[in-house]
């Protein structure tokens, strides 16, 4: 069995619909298909949520009558036949009578708002579904609701989430295509809730581990994952082959078309990850798997929002203590760190999330000095297989970056990564150079050296 993942510009239109049918029936394997809502639906769905939550009623209802407008005609150009008509008619119906009976409910807490955000999900499965069965299709609509879980941590219960699945699995055994939401889950308390980072692709990726599946494939609208920024550099390739270290390092320092928690399932069960675009079926795409070719460097992703923290410590020298206690700190407050550059008295870390920043700030003075702190950066990350016998790929790397001020190097802690800190102003002119030294000029030296 494989794991399908389609996105929400993937399922946008009623035409896309018609195209993951059509590749989703290309063959006859099983498969179980995951759907994000249709693209723009979550936005406009937390946009009526933040009317009702400032009791602005009448501009909610103004805003679902817009949303649902937009699916009225959807509706009418997905199906083909009568009865597929009114049976999405009549789901449309439906849930957008329970959306307006959420915002009635005062006060509208933050459980009314992540059932409301749900909708997206429920909306698209339960269309998609109606579809399938109207163009006689072998599927049924399995709801996430009755086998995802997070716990009190807001973390995915894998084995809760196996178990459950293939329980209902059994039950269905004769069925080829099992339609299902990304995103939604149920708490602790049995109430509805939503997976956050990574969101449909981690739903998937849970999936395919739960299964064991033969490969997880998620499409898009990009073909696989990019050499370097395609926004921002001309000359850019897909990538054949990731490790899932690889694809982890990438996807965590910016490369958007992937969220890092997605990887950790499909590496925890040895699961194939496929990334392909339902623009172009045919394009081979990203493969992540547990190895890949050999070549040295791989991508350069880049992580903007970034925040460094100077702290010194000349009254704790060779302190022993004092790494673990200005971790602590960053703990404490649940604030994550990116990079981190040490020397025998000094520390330099980047966190990505400011929320708490003064606080730390005024814990980490209690044990140290802090220089001013360095906003507004960016971290440029140069992922590949850079094992300890690997020789030049440093040189590479600040060959290309020569006329760029670094404020950060981090190197070494990883085989598959090395890190700069580099000011936001300069990250295109960075993501540039390097993408020239590390791509393309040897090749260019190559034809030079060749020519007749």
């Amino acid at each position: 069995m494989q794991v399908w993942k389609f996105g929400g510009t993937s399922v946008g239109k009623p035409e896309r619909m018609h195209s993951i049918r059509d590749l989703i029936t290309s063959d006859n394997s099983r498969k179980i298909v995951v759907l994000s809502a249709l693209s723009g639906t979550t936005n406009a769905l937390i946009s009526i949520g933040e009317s009702a939550k400032a009791n602005q009623d009448s501009e909610a209802v103004e805003k679902i009558k817009a949303l649902r407008d937009h699916y009225d005609v959807f509706v009418k150009e997905l199906y083909s036949t009568e009865a597929g008509l009114a049976k999405g008619q009549e789901i449309v119906k439906n849930e957008f009578s329970f959306i307006r009976s959420l915002i009635n409910i005062k006060p509208f807490t933050a459980k009314r708002e992540k059932e409301l955000v749900a909708e997206g999900e429920l909306l698209s499965t339960q269309m998609f579904e109606a579809y399938l069965e109207e163009q006689g299709e072998n599927s049924i609509l399995l709801p996430a609701l009755e086998f995802m879980r997070i716990d009190a941590e807001g973390e995915p219960e894998l084995a809760l989430i196996e178990e459950r699945l293939t329980t209902i699995l059994d039950q269905h055994p004769d069925k080829q295509l099992i339609i299902t939401q990304g995103f939604i889950c149920r708490n602790p308390r049995g109430e509805v809730d939503n997976l956050k980072r990574g969101g449909s692709d981690y739903t998937a990726s849970l999936i395919g581990g739960a299964i064991r599946a033969e490969e997880i494939q998620i499409w898009t609208d990009i073909d696989g994952m990019h050499n370097n920024d395609p926004r921002i550099v001309k000359r850019t390739f897909p990538i054949r082959e990731l490790t899932f270290e690889e694809a982890a390092e990438l996807a965590y320092f910016g490369a958007k078309i992937l969220h890092p928690s997605t990887i950790t399932p499909a590496k925890m069960r040895g699961v194939p990850v496929r990334l392909k675009n339902t623009m172009q079926p045919d394009a081979p795409g990203t493969l992540i798997a547990t190895s890949s070719s050999d070549r040295e460097i791989k991508a350069i992703a880049a992580k903007d929002n970034i925040t460094a923290i100077y702290v010194h410590s000349t009254r704790m020298l060779n302190a022993y203590g004092f790494l673990r206690r200005v971790f602590e700190i960053f703990e404490k407050y649940k604030t994550p760190v990116d990079m981190v550059t040490t020397s025998e008295v000094s520390v330099s870390v980047t966190i990505d999330n400011n929320e708490h920043l003064d606080a730390i700030t005024a814990e980490l003075r209690e044990i140290a000095d802090l220089e001013e702190h360095d906003r507004d950066q960016t971290i440029v990350c140069i992922v590949g297989n850079f094992s300890a016998d690997k020789e030049g790929i440093a040189i590479k790397v600040l060959e290309a970056l020569k006329d760029i001020p670094l404020r950060m190097i981090s190197y070494g802690a990883s085989e598959h990564n090395l890190s700069i800190l580099i000011h936001s102003s300069l990250k295109d002119r960075a993501l540039n150079a390097l993408n020239e030294r590390l791509f393309y000029y040897e090749d260019a030296m190559k034809d030079i050296f060749t020519a007749p």
